[in-house]
């Protein structure tokens, strides 16, 4: 039955400073007794208080302990109880807590160290809270994060079968319930975790086979990192083509739109013959506003590809299965059957990639020198067919303007 759990403030600034401790200050070789298992301990503790009727500061004295009795890892893993008890004790009194409390606070934390029998109940619902995790489906992933922790702090480094040996161990001789709660609820998760080592233990073969398994798919799968690489600059050289495509779309239409009036406005006054002068500088701009848009076009015009590879392009790994250029005349089947040969080898999935990597590139350079060209066309002529107009105009007009 649910029940409410004291938060006083104490507890609130202790869950800041252990927070705030473990995150920026510990060890990263501490995978297991970190800031998860601390959070894990606290809710395990709140669990326990549920169900027992204890006093405002019996519960107060439990979420502190919860909260501080792994803060000693910061200064290393020997004596870190007597370490916690010592941060925890500055801690509380700085914020004005009782000596009695204080002195109560760091007994508990003392009641976490390993082999402690526990004296009273407020000592066993700590030590079931700090151990809740034998019980929980998380059991597997937190014991992996302890072996690990181990192995890079240099305690110990254990075999997948001797850590396995060791948690039987643990199970069956040293480790045990106290609160009633606990063996009600928890035992049963327990139960069922150490069958499931025990179960390991009696197919070791098994097993052992499946860790080769795992570590040939684990060689054999591309890397994280590999992915993120080729994801990444695919996506970067696709969206470098998007820019050059927009680009190449607005010169089109700018040089459309000047076309059209100089269609609709200058031609019809050039069979006017006190208009002659208009005609040299009229036929500079269309010029280079046409080769402008010739040049757009051919920076974005795509290019004509067969569409069709041989079962020996395939086998020899000459054909490129993610360009859609190289299979839209294929039929499905003929396709299917290609990329499953693909999938098959990680080397041709590489070499794949990368092709798409460098033709993409070559695609790319092709259009921005072409664009460059035209812009550099367009803006040339914008200049010269300005300068033309005010030529024709200053010299060859039929009032002679002056600027």
């Amino acid at each position: 039955m649910f029940k409410y759990v004291v938060m006083s403030e104490i507890v609130e600034k202790a869950k800041l400073f252990a927070s705030k401790l473990l995150k920026n200050d510990l060890d990263s070789r501490f995978l297991y007794h970190n800031l998860r298992h601390t959070q894990r301990v606290v809710k395990s503790t709140k669990e326990l208080l549920n169900f027992y009727d204890l006093t405002e500061e019996e519960q107060e004295k439990l979420l502190l302990t919860a909260w501080l009795h792994d803060t000693g890892y910061v200064a290393g893993r020997l004596n870190h109880e007597e370490a916690s008890c010592k941060t925890a004790s500055d801690f509380l009194k700085e914020n004005g807590y009782k000596a009695a409390d204080i002195e109560e606070v760091c007994r508990l934390i003392m009641a976490t160290k390993r082999h402690y029998e526990p004296q009273t109940l407020s000592e066993q619902i700590i030590r079931d809270a700090d151990s809740s995790h034998f019980a929980k489906k998380s059991y597997w992933e937190t014991t992996d994060f302890l072996r690990e922790e181990l192995k890079e702090l240099d305690v110990a480094d254990y075999s997948p079968k001797e850590w396995r040996d060791e948690n039987i161990r643990m199970f069956r001789n040293e480790h045990r319930f106290y609160t009633d709660y606990a063996k009600e609820n928890w035992e049963e998760g327990k139960a069922r975790n150490l069958k499931q080592l025990v179960k390991e233990k009696k197919n070791e073969k098994d097993i052992a086979k499946k860790e080769a398994l795992k570590a040939k798919y684990k060689q054999e799968s591309p890397d994280r990192s590999v992915q993120t690489l080729y994801r990444v600059t695919l996506k970067n050289h696709l969206k470098l083509s998007d820019i050059a495509d927009t680009k190449a779309n607005i010169l089109l239409s700018v040089n459309a739109i000047i076309i059209s009036l100089v269609l609709a406005n200058l031609l019809t006054k050039l069979d006017n013959p006190s208009n002659t002068y208009l005609i040299y500088p009229t036929f500079i701009l269309i010029l280079f506003s046409v080769a402008s848009m010739i040049l757009s076009v051919l920076a974005t015009r795509p290019n004509v590809t067969t569409g069709k590879f041989t079962k020996e392009d395939v086998e020899q790994k000459r054909v490129n299965l993610l360009f859609f250029g190289n299979f839209h005349k294929m039929k499905l089947e003929e396709y299917e059957w290609a990329l499953q040969e693909l999938v098959k080898d990680k080397e041709y999935v590489y070499s794949s990639l990368t092709k798409d990597l460098y033709y993409l590139g070559l695609v790319l350079n092709k259009k921005y020198k072409i664009l460059r060209i035209t812009y550099n066309i367009f803006m040339l002529g914008m200049i010269i067919s300005v300068l033309a107009f005010g030529i024709a105009f200053r010299f060859f007009g039929p009032e002679r303007l002056t600027f």
